[in-house]
């Protein structure tokens, strides 16, 4: 089985706990900036995060441009004085038409020092849980910066943190030691594609865009090759093998789009039996029809074929590959989110 893995500098050029890690190595301190509350227009969710260098540079974002002005200039202060801070930002109708954002709104942003001698630890264990696709929830106290590392079904867990690694959902929340922001990490959303086509190509490159982790898998060598696919990771083995290997999780979807009959029952069968959020199979409904009468011979009952999405994506009469793909991501997208 061949695999072309993505390369690490790509990823480092996007992530901001990547970014982090790195740029902590390299000058022993950072800012690392969190959105912990919003209210109106909020570009950037709960959660999400900008890291700052002591040479300006930064990634990520907090606002989508409104306000990373303004956490930058702070981030210098905060590295000096190694005590976290709580920047609050009015953004008002004006600054937001600017920024590109339909209305003025109202976020909180965590800002903490993070040294490499105490923090560089921490990094290590969220991104080895991110590698792994484990949990964790992360407790941190907006005053102190004290933190606590939770993994699900850990004894003595407050109800608040359990909330949030049920719903995946950040908030902040009240303590006995006073406010506290608990970060849900959960494993990202995984897109596994069985099928190097057409729409395969636009699909992974699209879903890597909105952050997803995506994997191809397609036994026929001649359509999984680098030239079509970069260094996307691909795996050149057939379904089965490929799902197994990687595991099936209940943050995975699983597109089936070969065309070919025997490949795409194989990886549908395979995810059927797997607790994945979401399984889509490309094919007219003529198509798909013949395609449920051999799963149902295979054994699958009408309540697991339900479960496949078919035909594939959102219905806005997409008919290109281009249009087909951005239908199908669409439609994960929303899957995902509980839309």
């Amino acid at each position: 089985m061949n695999v072309i893995a993505p390369r690490r500098h790509e990823i480092l050029e996007r992530d901001p706990v990547e970014a982090a890690r790195s740029w902590l190595e390299e000058h022993g301190k950072v800012a690392l900036a969190t959105v912990v509350s919003t209210w109106g227009s909020a570009p950037v969710p709960v959660g999400g995060q900008l890291v700052v260098a002591p040479d300006e540079r930064f990634q990520g974002s907090v606002s989508g441009g409104c306000v990373e002005g303004d956490v930058i200039a702070e981030a210098a202060d905060v590295m000096a004085s190694g005590r976290p801070r709580m920047l609050e930002f009015g953004v008002t109708e004006e600054t937001a038409w600017r920024a590109g954002l339909p209305c003025g709104g109202k976020i909180k942003v965590l800002l903490e020092p993070l040294a490499r001698a105490r923090d560089i630890g921490h990094l290590d264990r969220v991104l080895a849980a991110r590698r792994a696709r484990r949990a964790l929830a992360v407790t941190t106290n907006v005053i102190t910066g004290t933190r606590q590392v939770f993994e699900p079904g850990a004894d003595g867990m407050p109800t608040e943190v359990a909330a949030s690694l049920t719903s995946g959902e950040s908030r902040l929340a009240e303590s006995a030691e006073g406010h506290v922001f608990v970060q849900a990490l959960l494993p990202s959303v995984r897109v596994v594609i069985a099928g190097a086509t057409n729409i395969g190509q636009v699909l992974a490159g699209l879903a890597r865009q909105v952050g997803y982790d995506v994997i191809v898998v397609d036994p026929r060598t001649a359509f999984l090759t680098e030239e079509r696919f970069g260094d996307t990771h691909s795996l050149t083995d057939w379904p089965e093998a490929s799902f197994t290997s990687l595991g099936l999780d209940a943050r995975t979807a699983v597109v089936a789009l070969t065309h070919a009959a025997h490949i795409d029952d194989e990886a549908l069968s395979t995810a059927l039996r797997s607790p994945c959020l979401y399984v889509g199979a490309l094919g007219s409904r003529r198509t798909h029809a013949m395609r449920l009468a051999r799963l149902k011979a295979a054994g699958f009952d009408d309540e697991a074929l339900s479960r496949i999405q078919a035909p594939v994506g959102l219905a806005i009469g997409a008919k290109s590959p281009a249009e087909i793909a951005v239908s199908i991501l669409a439609e994960i997208i929303k899957v995902a989110r509980g839309a």
